[in-house]
């Protein structure tokens, strides 16, 4: 095993062989004299003692909990793409029914199915891989939880809207009249994201934006303003 040496004199370090422990010589750079430390001179750091319980061997009994990465599972996918494609189909429905479009209860029922579906497949690819993932039943109480929150967050919008114009369902909302109900939902859609799926706020930020370009781009299938009130749009 070489033995380290430093030069007193340049403070140059290097690597001599074992046979030259103990003896002098010049150093390689500057040509001082220098002293080879003994094989026993050398400082041997030894790790610390864990504190964790061994057993009569001094071996110890804790074992390692591996970390189970969770797996594509395809009747789940299958479940959520046939969940989705009747969404898509649902919202061609309301495009060819006037009267369904104008109904706030069967919009924000749709908003409501849309919610758990947009969260689950959010979280899928947002969530941190370095961090347990919640899976089963509990991940999907967790989804329907968030998802039913962001579909009350159309309802936050539609509120403020209303305080902010009182008229904006007939003569509709100017932009930055648009701009303030939009950023408290998305606000407060953060936060349930953050206390639902414990997502980082910024990417808890991007899931709930998630959702409402979801629905926003429904809205267009369907046959109704990008937002409501927009260009004097409809009521929901």
């Amino acid at each position: 095993m070489p033995i380290q040496v430093t030069c007193p004199k340049c403070l140059t370090r290097f690597a001599v062989a074992e046979k030259y422990a103990g003896k002098e010589g010049p150093c390689p750079k500057c040509k001082g004299k220098i002293t080879i430390p003994k094989l026993e001179d050398e400082l041997v750091i030894h790790a610390p003692v864990g504190d964790a319980p061994k057993d009569a061997k001094g071996r110890s009994v804790l074992k390692t909990t591996k970390r189970k990465d969770t797996k594509f599972q395809p009747l789940v996918a299958a479940g959520v793409a046939g969940a989705a494609l009747l969404i898509l189909l649902g919202a061609l429905v309301l495009r060819f029914s006037p009267a369904l479009q104008q109904n706030p209860a069967v919009l924000l029922a749709f908003a409501a199915v849309v919610g758990p579906l947009s969260a689950w497949g959010g979280y899928t690819f947002l969530r941190d891989a370095e961090l347990e993932p919640f899976v089963g039943k509990e991940l999907w109480i967790r989804c329907i939880v968030c998802g039913l929150a962001y579909a009350a967050l159309w309802g936050v919008y539609c509120l403020i809207a209303g305080q902010i114009n009182p008229e904006w369902q007939t003569k509709g909302l100017e932009i930055w009249q648009i701009l303030v109900p939009a950023a408290a939902a998305v606000g407060i859609g953060t936060l349930a994201a953050f206390a639902s799926l414990d997502l980082e706020p910024t990417v808890g930020l991007l899931h709930c934006l998630m959702f409402f370009v979801i629905t926003v781009a429904l809205r267009f299938v369907a046959g109704l303003t990008v937002l409501p009130g927009f260009f004097g749009g409809d009521v929901t």
